[in-house]
């Protein structure tokens, strides 16, 4: 996948921006249990009051406050608030706290501040809130404080007492705020605040539910702002990954058209195209996931970790005790599953094989009544498929209640131990709410990670199977500095010695060919099956290159000019007549895109298509079917010759392509090419299987197993080729040669 990258770098605005929206989306998220738990703990359980420092405070609140704490934390306190006279107080707070008199109000303080000023007056206000909840006459009371006569003022004794006297007579105060438990305590110094906003004829129920509402609409915004990020994260990957697979397509395809037919029997047809399209899409998938969960779960999973650690230590055990059990779980299934992904995409190409195989032979496989056999075949190649997608589905398909069952055990077990932790005070309902729900944001971030490390080998395999295809080593490449055609030598084909053998192969299948084809004349080929004459044509056009020797086209080796600009000059009508879904017109126009209608008729009639194009209800606009299904061999090969015409090219090569056609028609052919070679000088170069075919060529080449047995007319043949004489007299009779 990683050879793959350099198609991702063009889209690297979109891809940053989608880290940018999925980081959002997953700090969104991990938001949300906080505010659950404030509005539970602090909202619901505290009232609305989350922390012990009051805003307003009267003198006499704030004189007992100062009672309580050390020198340190009277320092903390006096400097965190500012004396403010009835007089000076904003309408706003007289109307809040309606019987306030002279006040202290808080100053505009920093973080750093506001949590030093907490820390100061937790204890002095649980201290104080503990004093006045308390009954003179109660049992408690006189076991705190001795019998003290009634109406005596604590705070006034505890103001005249040395910090020694203090501690022993608040010891017992002392020990039940220590045993609180941090949360506990912090609740308890807010109801402290509580109690103060009370004596000031705050409307605490008010209060209550603006914190409840304030919290509920934060969150409903951080929730807002999480959806938006994620579906932005969701275009933006499937823009990314939509457009890698585009130019992944685009890049094999191009790729694909370069290969020369070595390269082809090295890929299978049915497995270029699994390429091309399921492949690529495996590939694009995993863009997709990569940018989104990929991303999205370790930050989930890092971030949730971080914030259960910060909401209880205690039961941090019960989330590593999870993780290493999904973990085994994991392992054990990605051991399982990886490796048959592999296999699954070989048996998706032998499946996309036999199936192209049975549909481009359905008429073979009717005509030898071998139907069954074909769909057992297919049977065979399907069966294999399912049963090894079936093993990796049912595979798949326990990983999911498997993880629920772990995260339905991991709430039990937070519930548990949490209920423990409550009772002895560390944590809040709320906490322990936010650390289940934390707990199952890790969970899931596994699940997320599981699903890729599952993807990843599938999709690797996908990425280097297209990979293979871009990164093959072409055996036909353009020089790196091409030359130019002689315009004195135009049309003029020469072999020179060439000699070629097929990759792999032991022998040789052309030996030592030297000949010329001229411009204005027809050079024809001949032999008997296997004789290499196709081949010889192929080398031609460079759809192989020569082992030995050299081919010169107007005066130029095939290898030294661009690939391209040599089969401009080539126009080639090959063994098998092939037509494009499209019109007549577009296939004729295939070579030659600024052809007239009056161009495309002129070479109709010269392929002698006139009548049957003619007879079309549509003309040249007539629907030509994938394969041109909808022609008969002969209109289709007849078809192929017209579109090779239209390119008007200086060499025109005809790889026994008059097979499919009658003799009447295949004369009347011949007769019109060489009219049009006397007028153009095209260069015509004809692979025949009949003597009738060309037997009119200027030049005629005998082939047999690889070598020029014979050169020269037919006349000429006649008399000193015996393997020409053999094919003669095993087509014609001796009268009709004679009269020939």
């Amino acid at each position: 996948m990683i050879k793959l990258r350099k198609f991702a770098y063009k889209f690297w605005l979109p891809i940053i921006l989608c880290i940018g929206f999925v980081f959002i989306q997953s700090q969104s998220e991990l938001a949300l249990p906080d505010y659950m738990s404030k509005i539970v703990t602090n909202g619901i359980q505290a009232g609305g009051f989350d922390s012990p420092v009051a805003d307003v405070l009267s003198d006499e609140t704030l004189q007992h406050l100062l009672i309580f704490a050390d020198d340190a934390q009277q320092e903390v306190i006096k400097s965190s608030y500012t004396f403010t006279s009835y007089n000076d107080l904003d309408d706003d707070i007289k109307e809040t706290f309606p019987k306030l008199k002279d006040a202290y109000l808080l100053k505009d303080l920093s973080k750093e501040q506001n949590e030093q000023l907490e820390s100061a007056l937790v204890k002095p206000m649980l201290m104080v809130s503990s004093i006045d909840s308390m009954d003179p006459n109660s049992d408690e009371y006189k076991e705190r404080f001795g019998n003290l006569p009634a109406g005596t003022d604590l705070y006034k004794v505890f103001s005249m007492m040395d910090e020694e006297a203090k501690k022993e007579m608040t010891k017992s105060i002392d020990e039940q705020m220590d045993a609180m438990g941090e949360t506990t305590m912090l609740i308890a110094a807010g109801n402290g605040v509580k109690t103060e906003y009370i004596g000031l004829g705050a409307d605490v129920d008010k209060i209550q539910s603006d914190y409840i509402l304030k919290s509920g609409l934060i969150m409903l915004g951080i929730a807002l702002i999480g959806s938006i990020a994620a579906m932005s994260s969701a275009f933006l990957s499937s823009r990314v990954g939509a457009g890698v697979a585009r130019d992944l397509r685009k890049a094999v395809f191009k790729k694909v058209e370069s290969f020369s037919n070595t390269e082809f029997n090295k890929f299978s047809t049915a497995s270029l195209i699994t390429r091309t399209t399921n492949d690529i899409t495996q590939v694009q998938m995993l863009v997709i996931m990569l940018l989104r969960i990929v991303l999205f779960a370790p930050m989930m999973g890092i971030g949730a970790l971080y914030k259960a650690l910060t909401h209880s230590t205690s039961m941090t055990w019960i989330i590593f005790m999870i993780l290493i059990v999904i973990s085994v779980v994991l392992f054990i299934l990605i051991k399982v599953v990886m490796p048959k992904f592999k296999v699954i995409q070989s048996l998706i190409d032998r499946l996309n094989l036999t199936m192209r195989e049975n549909l481009t032979g359905v008429l073979v496989i009717r005509a030898f009544g071998n139907e069954k056999h074909s769909e057992e075949r297919f049977d065979g190649a399907n069966d294999d498929l399912t049963k090894v997608n079936l093993f990796v589905n049912r595979a798949m398909a326990t990983l999911m209640p498997i993880m629920m069952f772990i995260m339905n055990i991991a709430a039990v077990l937070v519930v548990w131990v949490g209920a423990k932790q409550m009772d002895l005070g560390n944590i809040a309902i709320g906490e322990m709410m936010a650390f289940i729900q934390y707990t199952m944001n890790i969970i899931m971030s596994f699940l997320f990670i599981a699903m890729i490390f599952i993807m990843i080998p599938r999709a690797s395999v996908a990425a280097g199977r297209v990979y293979d295809v871009l990164s093959t080593e072409l055996k036909i490449k353009d020089p790196d500095v091409a030359e130019d055609f002689y315009a004195s030598k135009k049309g003029l084909v020469e072999f020179k010695n060439v000699t070629f053998q097929y990759p792999g192969a032991h022998e040789a299948v052309l030996s030592d060919i030297n000949f010329t084809a001229k411009p204005g004349q027809t050079t024809a080929f001949i032999g008997s099956t296997g004789s290499g004459k196709s081949t010889l044509i192929n080398l031609i056009p460079r759809f192989y290159d020569v082992t030995e020797g050299e081919i010169l086209v107007d005066g130029v080796d095939v290898r030294k000019v661009k690939q391209h600009d040599l089969r401009e000059l080539i126009g080639v009508v090959p063994q098998k007549g092939v037509l494009f879904s499209g019109t007549i017109r577009s296939n004729l126009q295939y070579g030659a895109r600024d052809a007239s209608d009056e161009d495309l008729n002129e070479v109709i009639r010269i392929a002698q298509a006139s009548e049957f194009v003619d007879d079309k209800p549509k003309g040249l606009s007539e629907e030509i079917s994938q394969g041109g299904t909808n022609v008969s061999g002969g209109q289709k090969q007849r078809l192929a010759i017209a579109r090779a015409l239209a390119k008007n090219p200086e060499i025109l090569i005809f790889d026994d392509s008059f097979s499919a056609l009658d003799f009447k028609t295949d004369a009347i052919l011949r007769k019109e090419l060489s009219k049009l070679t006397e007028k153009t000088q095209n260069t015509i170069l004809i692979v025949g299987q009949r003597i009738a075919s060309i037997m009119d060529a200027d030049q005629i080449i005998v082939l047999d197993k690889g070598k020029i047995v014979g050169k020269g007319t037919h006349e000429e043949l006649m008399k000193d080729c015996q393997v020409y004489q053999e094919i003669a007299y095993s087509q014609l009779s001796k009268e009709e040669l004679a009269d020939a």
